[in-house]
């Protein structure tokens, strides 16, 4: 690889943007070339939907932020947090000061199921639940939890987040970073039974095996499983290795003794949502009985059933986030690309469908290939993105910028209050000390306004960026 020299901004610091950056630092740097990296961010503090999207009982899962911090905290990425990208910066105003844009916006929205009464009051998004309970600081933080029984739609491991918290008393949460508001809505809920709906059988779920035997282990809820569910089911004739190990935990809660706990978390199969039933908010969900075709699908039965329910919770995936001016696809919620490159055609799938790539435009994430894969995912992602990235700039494909000013002289001339790495610092730091003076001693307890975020890293870190 010829010696670069390039300067390249991210739009999104969780996952995909962190990697991305670390993968193209190390790329150019093997090279000998060099590499100016600034990501940016809409929220005050980095990590994406690893802060706001993973349950706050999951410290396993969340132990990727150790490794993310590293890759901040080498100095080689600039993070520049509270700045919306088409809103306080255009996207054009980044080419002019960039060789290359990479977006890495990932998918906070819940995807609609279109289907009678879904917008009834009491029917919800996964994704407003989660940024709820995850304390995002641009979501209400009060959240309605009179229903007794609530129906989660959906076999994905959003489903079963949204359905444990909800089973789960808060008690047991209160070791956990979860904010103190949505700890008292917790406490004070009103549910005794969670039925969580898949359109398939229990040979097709998409939960991990970690976060289903988490399932099993909620003090004072039992799991309910129904036996029509698993006419067939063999676990020994699994698919692979994690399906099989699933299968067997399904089958020994089949085995538990159920009636003594004080609530009910229930698991339905081969049940296909018709509509939501009720007159002024949320009285039933109406299914539809499915049995499976032989070739991994499923048919509906003509056999419907109404379960009573007073809110219902769709969770059946995420719609990714659009930046101002950048192509979008609508349809499947991506930005349109080929292998990372963006184009200009929603309908393109490979070069020869007709998409002109956008110069110095990349994609990397949820937002290149949709809410699908894990964070093993997201590293291959970005190398993939990178290695074209790095191609087109080797080729001469990237305009030089025209801008040389700092940015951040821009954004403060505009009266953004950016928050820089050493600002989460200060944050992260605080909010370690409130959970360690807590009355529930805890690793953190996070700051949720949106202000007091931005108040609490600029008043330390400004004078040391």
């Amino acid at each position: 690889m010829s010696t670069l020299n390039l300067r390249v901004a991210i739009v999104g610091a969780g996952p995909a943007g962190i990697y991305a950056g670390n993968i193209l630092s190390g790329r150019v740097a093997d090279a000998g070339g060099t590499v100016e990296i600034d990501l940016f961010e809409t929220l005050p503090a980095p990590y994406g939907l690893i802060r706001y999207g993973v349950a706050p009982d999951h410290p396993r899962i969340k132990g990727i932020v150790t490794s993310l911090h590293e890759m901040l905290d080498s100095g080689v990425i600039r993070f520049v947090g509270n700045v919306e990208v088409g809103r306080d910066i255009a996207l054009d105003e980044l080419h002019e000061r960039y060789d290359a844009v990479i977006l890495a916006t990932g998918a906070i929205r819940d995807v609609h199921l279109d289907i009678p009464g879904i917008d009834l009051p009491g029917s919800y998004g996964a994704a407003d639940f989660v940024a709820w309970f995850d304390g995002h600081p641009d979501v209400s933080r009060e959240w309605p939890l009179d229903a007794r029984e609530v129906a989660v739609i959906g076999n994905g491991n959003v489903a079963l987040d949204v359905a444990r918290v909800l089973a789960k008393h808060a008690v047991d949460l209160r070791s956990t970073e979860i904010p103190d508001n949505v700890l008292a809505g917790l406490e004070a809920s009103a549910v005794t039974d969670v039925h969580v709906f898949g359109r398939r059988g229990p040979a097709d779920i998409k939960f991990t095996p970690i976060e289903l035997r988490e399932l099993g282990e909620v003090p004072d809820v039992d799991i309910v499983l129904y036996d029509e569910d698993f006419d067939g089911v063999d676990p020994a004739a699994a698919s692979n290795n994690q399906l099989k190990v699933m299968l067997r935990t399904l089958q020994s809660w089949r085995g538990r003794e159920v009636g003594t706990a004080s609530r009910r978390l229930h698991l339905h199969f081969y049940h296909s949502p018709v509509e939501v039933l009720g007159s002024d908010r949320v009285e039933a969900v109406r299914f539809e009985r499915t049995t499976p075709t032989g070739d991994g699908s499923v048919v509906g039965t003509g056999e419907l059933r109404d379960i009573p329910v007073q809110a219902v919770y769709r969770a059946v995936g995420y719609f990714g986030t659009p930046v101002l001016d950048a192509p979008f696809d609508e349809v499947r919620g991506v930005v349109p690309n080929v292998e990372g490159r963006v184009t200009d055609a929603a309908s393109a799938i490979t070069a020869d469908d007709g998409g002109t790539a956008v110069r110095g435009l990349y994609a990397t994430g949820w937002i290149k290939r949709g809410s699908v894969g894990l964070i093993g995912h997201t590293k291959s992602d970005a190398m993939e993105t990178v290695a074209h990235l790095v191609a087109d700039a080797e080729a001469g494909l990237l305009a030089a910028p025209t801008e040389t000013g700092d940015v951040l002289d821009l954004l403060a001339d505009r009266g953004v209050e950016y928050t820089t790495w050493q600002g989460w610092l200060a944050l992260d730091a605080h909010e370690r000390e409130l959970g360690a003076t807590h009355e529930y001693t805890r690793e953190r307890v996070k700051v949720v306004p949106r202000d007091e975020q931005v108040q609490i890293s600029r008043a330390d870190a400004l004078t040391r960026s």
